[in-house]
């Protein structure tokens, strides 16, 4: 019995097959670190922006799509067809930049073949109406935004170099739904003066907003960023295994269940985690939280709409909850 809705539950219903998200590097910059706002950029985030870094070996959009989209899915037989994909645009903040930019890469995704969605990873503050304008009209079926938020505490995102507040993020998720654009939210749990009392808040928040999906991330100690400094000065200390598990079940039990879980748990890319190193074990991590909501008996929006049981969509044979029709 699934007890969250997740992604992969979401795209069999919407699309009737599984999709594959496909990584690519558009060489967006940022506004945290190119001087506009700061040149530090958030404590957590290293030069590569959490991406691949193909941009800068000189593969375009297409030729990045070409070299990725061919491998095979896992299970996949020979001679299959290959399934549809997701262009996510990961690196940095892609919404960055004159619209005039934005049109031009969406014009280049939408042609690329297999395309059936794009995942538009940016900041809030790198979002207007002309450019959510754009992501509307672009002619893909679906679009995400995968707006990066970490806490809705302004002092927090103080605290770890943001250079917006909440306020700014809640106005770009409110003008984003309203050109029936689906965002997802990204949180952070152990946030450097934070706790579960924070974090909890934090969900709650994005919940009340028209937010349509959510990513969890425990935060990591990359190489190469602010937060690796505070760590080896003994000025942070990650969560540990147990502690990330028991927020997180918390905070999917105060999650709409409605909203489409697109991730767990954070990812490091390889050979830039720090600490802690039970993060590199995606696989342990998942069957920990499985194994942690089924003894506490707990589900994603147990608290808030879903108190009667765990509702029918989070299987893939029930259709759509009527948010996401």
């Amino acid at each position: 019995m699934n007890r969250i809705y997740s992604l992969a539950t979401y795209l069999r219903q919407r699309f009737g097959r599984r999709l594959r998200k496909i990584p690519l590097d558009a060489g967006s910059g940022c506004p945290n670190r190119d001087g506009s706002i700061s040149r530090q950029g958030c404590a957590f985030c290293n030069a590569r922006g959490s991406g691949t870094g193909l941009a800068t070996s000189g593969l375009s959009l297409s030729e990045q799509w070409a070299r990725l989209a061919s491998r095979k899915t896992p299970g996949q037989a020979d001679g299959a067809a290959p399934p549809s994909l997701i262009a996510y645009l990961q690196s940095y903040s892609n919404t960055y930049g004159p619209a005039a930019r934005l049109a031009n890469l969406l014009k280049e995704i939408s042609g690329l073949p297999g395309l059936a969605a794009i995942s538009v990873g940016t900041r809030p503050d790198c979002l207007d109406r002309e450019k959510l304008a754009i992501l509307a009209g672009a002619g893909i079926p679906e679009t995400w935004l995968d707006i990066g938020l970490q806490s809705s505490d302004n002092a927090t995102l103080a605290r770890i170099g943001r250079g917006h507040n909440f306020a700014c993020f809640a106005s770009a998720v409110e003008q984003a739904a309203a050109f029936g654009l689906k965002v997802c939210a990204h949180v952070m749990a152990g946030l450097p003066g934070e706790g579960e009392t924070e974090f909890l808040a934090t969900v709650r928040t994005v919940s009340a907003l028209p937010v349509r999906g959510i990513k969890f991330h425990n935060l990591l100690v990359l190489q190469g960023t602010a937060l690796e400094t505070m760590w080896r000065t003994g000025k942070y200390s990650p969560l540990t295994p147990s502690r990330y598990v028991s927020m997180l079940c918390l905070a999917l039990e105060e999650t709409r269940p409605d909203m489409v879980v697109h991730r767990l748990q954070a990812d490091p890319a390889p050979g830039e985690l720090v600490a802690p190193d039970w993060a590199g074990d995606k696989s342990a991590l998942l069957t920990r939280i499985r194994e942690e909501l089924t003894n506490r008996d707990l589900w994603q929006g147990k608290a808030v709409g879903a108190q009667a049981g765990i509702p029918d969509w989070f299987d893939h044979t029930h259709g759509l909850p009527s948010t996401l029709q």
